[in-house]
């Protein structure tokens, strides 16, 4: 699994966690935060998915050739 996906998934639970600290304490700049590094979080793991299918097809170009 790239490093990309994990470190998104990271992200995203961190960010839940702050959001729902800041729902808990009514604060919206936790809130806010919290939703921001969910966000951040999809977009990286998003890159990596795409980083391991690129790959993914790189790899099986390279065994075609060798057949």
């Amino acid at each position: 699994m790239d490093r990309d996906v994990v470190e998104g998934k990271a992200k995203q639970v961190q960010g839940r966690v702050q959001d729902a600290v800041g729902d808990l304490t009514d604060s919206p700049k936790d809130d806010a935060k919290g939703k921001a590094r969910v966000a951040e979080g999809k977009v990286q793991e998003g890159f990596g998915r795409v980083k391991e299918a690129v790959r993914g097809a790189a790899e099986a170009l390279d065994e075609d050739d060798h057949v």
